[in-house]
């Protein structure tokens, strides 16, 4: 069975950082996309999806990316269900987020505060997981569970 997404949005409001039980990074975040046709009355609507990341990648999404950063990633799709405070079953489908790419990063959250230089919000900086950064004009796409040394360096899309 194929079960891939790729999508390319704009993060609606700040990603959520949280530990499992575990210790194992999750983050929370939600994508708009615009649909390719306008509506009846000549607009353009937009679909919200609702995604998570695990592990250092989670991390990497909570300190660097906040509300309009545009970010591509790819995945997969996952359905649960739960039930909630009233005892009714909830159905969620959502997309794990396997890669990520960061297109065009809002302010960081860290600027104006004093700032570790594992934590540099320049220019689509990622920290690597040996605490070296990467300073580059180019996005980094992190792949979950894939050692530094696998990690792409890809063009940003000029807009």
């Amino acid at each position: 069975m194929i079960n891939q997404v790729t999508l390319v949005g704009r993060i609606t409001k700040d990603p959520e950082l949280r530990y499992t039980g575990d210790g194992v990074a999750v983050s929370n975040f939600t994508i708009a996309l615009n649909r390719n046709f306008k509506n009846g009355s000549g607009q353009y609507d937009a679909d919200f999806v609702n995604c998570n990341i695990w592990r250092k990648p989670a991390e990497t999404v909570a300190n660097f990316c906040l509300k309009g950063s545009l970010i591509g990633i790819t995945g997969r799709l996952q359905s649960r269900h739960y039930e909630n405070s009233e005892g009714k079953r909830v159905y969620v489908t959502e997309v794990v987020a396997e890669d990520i790419k960061f297109i065009s990063l809002k302010n960081n959250k860290n600027m104006g505060q004093s700032q570790n230089p594992s934590q540099s919000p320049s220019d689509n900086t990622v920290t690597n997981n040996d605490n070296t950064v990467n300073h580059n004009t180019e996005a980094t796409l992190i792949r979950e569970g894939q050692p530094d040394t696998q990690k792409e360096i890809v063009q940003p899309v000029i807009q």
